[in-house]
C-alpha cells in the first residue's frame, strides 16, 4: 500500500541518491580543477561567485533568508568558507580516490558521532556495525599509494578537515531545523561576502593563466550543480530520512567516486581499493537496513526568519 509515509520516505531517498551522483561527479571535477593551472583559492572564488550571481535574485524576491542570524552565520563558515578551504587544499595534493573515502567514506562516523552528542539520537547495534565496516573499508582504501609523499599526507589531513566541517554543518543544520533553500542561499551569500574581498585583495591566483576550458568546466559544476542542486537534495533528503541516514547514504560515493577516478583520470586500482569498496558497500547496506524500521518523520514548512 503506496501511504504518504512511504511516499515520503521514497522521496527522501531519491533525494538523497540524487545528492550522491552529484557528490561523485563533484570529487571528480574537483580533483580535475586540482590538477589543473587553477589554484584552490581561484576554484574556491569560481564556486562561490557563480553561486551567489544565482541565488541573490532568489533571496531577494523570496527566501529573505537574515544573513545576521549567529545560527545562519556558523553554518554558512562552517559549511561555506571551512568546508571549501579544507576541501580543494585537500584536492590540490590528494587523489580523487582517497578524496572519495575520506569525504563521504568517513562521513557516517563523523555525523554518528556528531548527531549522538548533539540530537541525543541513538543508533541501533546494527548501525553501529555498518559504521564500523565502514570505516575499516575507509582505512583500508587510504592505504593504496599513500607512501611517504608528504604532500599527500597532508591532503589526507587537510580531506579529514573538510568531513569534519561537512558532517557538523549537517548535524547544526538538523538541530535548527533550518530548510534547504535557507542553507543554500545562505551559505552562497556568506561565503562569498567574506571570502572574494579576501581573495582579491591577499590571496595568490592562477586564473588568468588558465584554459578558459577549465574555468567553464569549475563554473558549472562547482558554481551550480554542487553548490545549489546538490545541498539543496542533500538538506532535503536529511530533513526527511535524518542525519544519520544521510550520512550513511553518502557511503556509497567512495564506491561510484574510485571507480569514476580509475577510468577518469587513469588512477590506480589494487587490492587496497577493491576490498574497501566492498566493505563500504556491505556496512552501508547493514545500516540502511536500521532505516526501513525507523518512522520517517513529516518535513516542516520553510520557517520565516525575516
Amino acid at each position: 500500500m503506496n501511504t504518504p509515509s512511504m511516499q515520503l520516505h521514497t522521496k527522501g531517498y531519491l533525494c538523497g541518491l540524487g545528492a550522491v551522483i552529484i557528490w561523485t561527479g563533484f570529487i571528480v571535477v574537483s580533483r580535475m580543477g586540482g590538477i589543473s593551472a587553477l589554484f584552490a583559492n581561484d576554484i574556491i572564488a569560481i564556486r562561490y561567485a557563480t553561486c551567489a550571481v544565482l541565488l541573490l535574485p532568489l533571496w531577494w524576491f523570496k527566501y529573505r533568508v537574515n544573513l545576521l542570524d549567529p545560527k545562519i552565520l556558523l553554518i554558512s563558515t562552517i559549511g561555506g568558507i571551512g568546508y571549501a578551504s579544507c576541501a580543494f587544499r585537500g584536492f590540490s595534493l590528494a587523489p580523487a580516490s582517497h578524496a572519495a573515502v575520506l569525504l563521504p567514506g568517513l562521513m557516517p562516523l563523523f555525523i554518528t558521532l556528531l548527531s549522538t552528542l548533539l540530537l541525543k539520537e541513538k543508533p541501533s547495534l546494527l548501525k553501529w556495525f555498518g559504521i564500523i565496516i565502514i570505516t575499516i573499508g575507509a582505512l583500508t582504501l587510504l592505504t593504496q599509494g599513500t607512501g611517504a609523499d608528504s604532500d599527500v599526507g597532508a591532503g589526507q589531513a587537510w580531506l579529514i578537515a573538510a568531513t569534519i566541517c561537512w558532517s557538523l554543518f549537517s548535524v547544526l543544520v538538523k538541530r535548527w531545523n533550518i530548510s534547504p533553500w535557507e542553507a543554500v542561499i545562505s551559505v552562497a551569500i556568506i561565503s562569498s561576502i567574506i571570502y572574494l574581498p579576501t581573495y582579491a585583495l591577499f590571496l595568490s591566483s592562477n586564473i588568468a593563466e588558465t584554459p578558459w576550458q577549465d574555468i567553464a568546466i569549475q563554473v558549472v559544476y562547482q558554481g551550480f550543480l554542487a553548490t545549489i542542486v546538490q545541498l539543496v537534495l542533500y538538506v532535503r533528503a536529511m530533513h526527511i530520512i535524518g542525519a544519520s541516514s544521510m550520512g550513511t547514504l553518502m557511503a556509497l560515493v567512495p564506491m561510484l567516486a574510485g571507480i569514476a577516478a580509475v577510468f577518469l583520470l587513469d588512477e590506480p586500482f589494487g587490492a587496497p581499493l577493491a576490498i574497501g569498496i566492498l566493505l563500504v558497500s556491505a556496512g552501508s547496506i547493514a545500516t540502511q537496513r536500521t532505516n526501513n524500521k525507523q518512522t520517517i518523520p513529516s518535513v516542516p514548512p520553510a520557517p520565516s526568519r525575516s
